[in-house]
């Protein structure tokens, strides 16, 4: 038998069923990842298989370096065979890691080999995988048709064009994509020096000259204006933990004035500043019907001598394990006393606060929205076969499964889209096993409807992006 062969993760015939009559024809809603609008626009190419699957990954990177692989060979300047044959030296360590997983599924449904990948089969691969690679068929467009993507949730800044997205979405293809507003540079002001510089462009941008906090805040809502006509719907935040200081008109430009001047704020302006920010996007994002993201818990670039060296998003970031969730309902508490909470998600890399996260959003469901508050999908250090069970098993316990809107890839790589297969399987996986032990009803049409809305037809429904089919 194969490697992951048919019925991979698929432990019975319910499961099976459910997958291969359900799931695996649904398209695919990857409505957050961190891909290149502008490779999606422009239709890219390769030039090899180490260029496309070892480019940018840091969770192959941080294997490879656990694995004994010098930097070189890492994200330094080998040849790209080198580097391939360094992660095919790696691959065989990486057992009961997803990433061997991943690796084998992303060789079968893009290369469509059962080969394993380790030094004695790296000739093999490579060769019949830069075959493909070098087919004029085998590029961004190909893939997206070839996985039925109908929607990409790319990741962008205020002041960003969105051009690529603009000229991308003009044309045929059913594939859109979609930016994502992410205020983080507005926000944090750790480093006084790159929040002015962030500033000055924002003002480039938006024709103004920001002389205070008002013209701040009427300049960063021109560009969510701007966003949400290019098909904006959601707003993403990649925040140590959710801040709630609050902080009127009179304050922030008290620290909006100190910024300017080149001064760091001290700790309480830092904390008034972000959260006034933050509300108010808030506040905007739920008068448009927006979704707020908010990534919590990631400690990032904790290794100093290597961030200097290889900068950010380099597999240099681990979980926090502190507490999160009081400052969190203060802040959600705050917007919802006046209305003015949007739909939100709640993503956070340390699956110790899955529970505290999904008792918490069950305070703010007010009915307006089926599942308006969301517990996000396994992220970053947990979107692992374990992390995925154990998501769905804590949103399930305490919440409502059935409106849950699924898996996003969070990916650099355009070869992560099988993802939303080890996702599917995985939640087949776990509704056949209670089917047969009898904990859910072997109905068909409950089971088929279920299966539909968490792999497809919620996100869809959600999201509500313009145009998607």
């Amino acid at each position: 038998m194969a490697y992951l062969h048919e019925n991979f993760l698929l432990p019975n015939k319910t499961s099976q069923r459910l997958y291969h009559e359900v799931a695996a024809d649904q398209p695919i809603m990857d409505y957050h990842c961190h891909l290149s609008p502008e490779a999606v626009a422009g239709n890219a190419r390769f030039p090899d298989l180490a260029e496309i699957w070892l480019g940018g990954d840091h969770y192959k990177w941080r294997a490879m370096r656990a694995a004994g692989i010098p930097e070189a060979c890492v994200t330094g300047d080998a040849a790209p065979r080198e580097k391939f044959d360094a992660w095919a030296r790696t691959v065989p360590q990486t057992v009961r890691n997803p990433l061997h997983h991943w690796t084998h599924l992303e060789l079968k449904r893009y290369f469509e080999t059962d080969l394993v990948l380790s030094p004695q089969t790296a000739d093999a691969i490579w060769d019949l995988a830069n075959a493909r690679i070098a087919e004029d068929s085998f590029n961004v467009h190909s893939i997206c048709q070839q996985f039925d993507i109908r929607a990409i949730g790319t990741t962008d800044d205020p002041v960003d064009s969105l051009e690529h997205h603009l000229a991308h979405n003009a044309g045929p293809l059913k594939t859109k994509i979609f930016p994502t507003f992410r205020p983080d540079k507005a926000m944090i002001t750790a480093d006084v020096q790159s929040w002015n510089e962030w500033t000055d462009q924002l003002a480039a941008v938006c024709g103004k000259t920001l002389s205070s906090a008002a013209d701040f805040i009427l300049a960063l809502k021109m560009r969510h204006d701007f966003f949400h006509q290019v098909g904006c719907r959601l707003t993403d935040h990649g925040i140590e933990s959710c801040p709630f200081h609050p902080c009127d008109a009179e304050q922030a430009e008290v620290v909006f004035q100190k910024l300017r001047a080149g001064r760091a704020p001290n700790e309480s302006e830092a904390e008034q500043w972000m959260t006034y920010i933050l509300q108010t996007v808030a506040r905007w994002s739920a008068a448009r019907g927006w979704t707020m993201q908010l990534h919590l818990g990631a400690l990032r670039n904790t290794h100093r001598t290597m961030f200097e060296r290889l900068g950010p998003d380099t597999g240099y970031d681990t979980m926090l394990d502190e507490p999160l969730i009081r400052k969190l309902a203060a802040f959600l508490d705050s917007l919802a006393m006046s209305d003015e909470l949007p739909q939100c998600i709640f993503y956070h890399v340390n699956p110790n606060a899955l529970y505290p996260l999904a008792t918490l959003m069950a305070s703010y469901q007010d009915g307006s929205v089926a599942g308006k508050m969301q517990l996000g999908s396994g992220w970053w250090h947990v979107d692992t076969l374990d992390g995925m069970r154990t998501q769905m098993e804590v949103l399930s316990s305490v919440g409502l499964f059935s409106r849950f809107v699924g898996m996003l890839t969070d990916s650099r790589s355009f070869l992560s889209f099988p993802r939303h297969e080890y996702f599917r399987r995985i939640a087949c996986g776990i509704i056949g096993a209670d089917v047969e032990a009898g904990l859910i009803p072997d109905d068909a049409d409950l089971l088929d409807q279920l299966v539909t809305d968490i792999c497809y037809q919620n996100a869809k429904n959600y999201f509500n992006f313009p145009g998607v089919e």
